[in-house]
């Protein structure tokens, strides 16, 4: 015998009509229970005020620099802003090519190498700014069973002689930092000025890691923009003081040649050759001094061409932004929560009528 095919489930049609009653329905349902949505309602408000007095503020200091680079500043530099008013990146192209150019800045000033060597500076005579965040994040008590004898684990100044522990600390705080304590940003792509920010628990921690974080970064890309040109520079003036030190000595013994020349026999020709000799060897000394004086003077006008400036516009100062949560706003955010939460377990406890 063949089996005919189930009929499909009949599906009523969508209604805005029922599902607002239904809603309503709902909300007549919660309605029932006004003493206890009160009570929830008012321990929500309460909730949220005691968060607000709980709370521990932190502040966020603010910089803005801008890099000026005069080798990228040129038609390259000109064509990506013009394409930046149409909505276009170019600062890939042309003169921003380079490894530490356009938006490549903020991800050197976020590598985890120098936010480290940063946290390693001193805070105050006897702590760093690791050990202080450390503290005022509570770290320091939470990393007491990794400590070797018990007692809290500080970082040495300058990061000298760091062990493997406290080079793994320094990389979880790092981590943490950049999670959400600290931000570089662009405002304006068309322009050079980034904006750096620092929220942390304590003011003075955040005021000197925004400070110090520019000033690692600024000289690491400078140092990295111009290594080839100084390396060469330091090479030109070793070999031009060198060859100086050799000409003064060729010149020292062409004037005692010829201060024992003019005692000697003329019938001894051996004395005016040795003279002549000297004569020539100094003769190229002195050519190859120049030149090479002639290229450490230009080298030393290309490293000054090409080294980039970092230029501070505003500097973080005290008293910093402080960031506390309102009492306004913890206490209708633990209002509506507590309003909510009640509002689900009414529903979904509601017992259906029997049919």
């Amino acid at each position: 015998m063949i089996q005919e095919n189930p009929p499909y489930p009949y599906e009523p049609e969508f209604s805005f009509k029922k599902l607002l009653d239904d809603r309503l329905a709902d909300v007549k349902y919660i309605l029932q229970f006004k003493k206890a949505l009160a009570i929830v309602l008012i321990a929500g408000a309460l909730l949220g005020a005691l968060t607000a007095w709980l709370w521990t503020p932190s502040y966020t200091a603010r910089l803005t620099f801008v890099v000026d680079d005069s080798k990228s500043a040129g038609s390259a530099g000109g064509l990506s802003a013009l394409a930046g008013q149409f909505g276009f990146n170019l600062d890939g192209l042309g003169g921003g090519s380079g490894v530490l150019e356009g938006d490549n800045v903020e991800e050197l000033i976020k590598s985890t190498k120098l936010i480290k060597a940063t946290l390693v500076s001193a805070y105050d005579a006897t702590q760093t700014l690791a050990d202080r965040y450390a503290a005022v994040n509570k770290l320091n008590k939470k990393w007491l069973k990794y400590s070797p004898d018990g007692k809290i684990i500080h970082f040495p100044l300058n990061g000298i002689h760091n062990t493997r522990l406290q080079d793994s600390l320094l990389h979880e705080m790092t981590t943490l930092i950049l999670s959400g304590d600290f931000g570089i940003a662009k405002p304006d792509k068309k322009l050079s000025f980034f904006e750096v920010n620092a929220t942390m628990k304590d003011e003075k921690l955040a005021l000197l890691f925004c400070n110090r974080i520019i000033k690692q970064s600024t000289d690491f890309y400078i140092s990295t923009k111009t290594k080839r040109l100084r390396s060469n520079v330091e090479r030109l003036q070793h070999r031009a003081d060198s060859i100086g030190v050799i000409l003064n000595r060729k010149t020292y013994a062409l004037s005692s040649a010829n201060q024992s020349l003019l005692d000697i026999n003329p019938a001894y020709t051996a004395a005016g050759a040795d003279v002549e000799v000297r004569e020539r060897d100094k003769i190229v000394l002195t050519t190859i001094y120049s030149e090479t004086v002639k290229s450490l003077e230009s080298s030393k006008t290309m490293l000054a061409q090409e080294t980039p400036t970092v230029q501070i516009v505003d500097e973080p100062e005290l008293p910093l932004k402080k960031n506390k949560l309102k009492y306004s706003v913890a206490i209708v955010t633990g209002f509506l929560l507590s309003g909510i939460l009640f509002s689900l377990y009414a529903l979904l406890t509601r017992k259906k009528p029997k049919t």
